[in-house]
């Protein structure tokens, strides 16, 4: 492949998840002015085997409002996409993944 030529990109960043709500949601206003909602969903594996505990971020105004309702153990469904968060901390730079929530949906 020449230097010019971009291989096809076939990469998808789209997430379905259903779980329960591992506990209370936390606003946070971030140094830059924007805010995010920031809770926990408990998520089983396919196997069975255990579960996952997933940190999701809820930064649109909508999902915010709605992310703020949510109980502990409550059952939702959520889509949106998978992103790497980056700040500074006492120790240099740090970084943690985060499912950013497009849609929440109790059922």
């Amino acid at each position: 492949m020449s230097g010019k030529e971009v291989a096809e990109d076939f990469s998808q960043n789209e997430i379905l998840l259903r779980g329960r709500v591992s506990g209370e949601s936390l606003e946070k206003c971030l140094p830059s002015g924007d805010k995010v909602v920031e809770f926990r969903i408990i998520i089983a594996r396919s196997d069975r085997s255990g579960v996952d505990t997933l940190d999701v971020g809820a930064w649109s105004a909508r999902s915010r409002r709605t992310a703020l309702t949510l109980k502990e153990q409550e059952w939702i469904e959520i889509t949106g996409a998978v992103h790497r968060r980056f700040w500074k901390s006492a120790t240099g730079l740090a970084s943690r993944w985060q499912v950013e929530a497009s849609t929440i949906r109790r059922f």
